[in-house]
């Protein structure tokens, strides 16, 4: 041991106080990264899930209404709780293929005011996902996540999805309006 005067030893009992007080500030701010980096990753989960969801439901029918549609993004938000729904847009539309081989925007219907797909345009799908003379829904869904936490530090994050399905009962799903 050493010889030390006793000044020096008490000149060290607050060192362990000073350095927790120096390192609890960043500590703290590694905790709340953390913690938001995992709910906005739940969120982009959540999202992926929505727009399979939608485009599976949508895909189980022979004929969707806007009733149908309504209560199919409606069951789809419920998909993104406990995050507001307020912030998400979807975009459901049926792609057919065409005799020339060409793929077109049959109809397209928007949710919570997404841009729908004109009808006629032409798309480029997948190779495999829509066989000759067959159709696919096409889901796109959009959702601004905003940081309960890191509102100041990040802002909003936008996250997208796009879910490629195929009609299971019938060539192509009728939109009846």
């Amino acid at each position: 041991m050493l010889n030390l005067p006793i000044r020096f030893l008490r000149a060290t009992r607050g060192l362990a106080a000073v350095e927790f007080a120096l390192l609890a500030p960043v500590l703290a701010v590694l905790l709340m990264g953390t913690i938001e980096l995992c709910n906005a990753l739940q969120c982009r989960q959540k999202v992926t899930s929505e727009t399979s969801s939608v485009a599976d439901l949508v895909a189980q029918a022979s004929t969707v209404s806007n009733a149908d549609l309504t209560n199919i993004f409606n069951a789809g938000n419920s998909i993104l709780y406990p995050f507001p729904a307020g912030n998400v847009t979807v975009v459901v539309s049926s792609i057919i293929n065409l005799p020339n081989g060409q793929n077109v925007v049959d109809w397209s219907v928007p949710y919570n005011g997404g841009t729908p797909l004109q009808p006629n345009t032409q798309m480029t799908v997948p190779t495999g996902v829509i066989s000759a003379g067959g159709s696919a829904i096409y889901v796109q869904v959009s959702y601004n996540y905003l940081s309960p936490i890191g509102n100041f530090i990040i802002g909003t994050i936008n996250m997208s999805d796009t879910f490629y399905a195929r009609p299971r009962s019938v060539p192509k799903v009728t939109y009846t309006g």
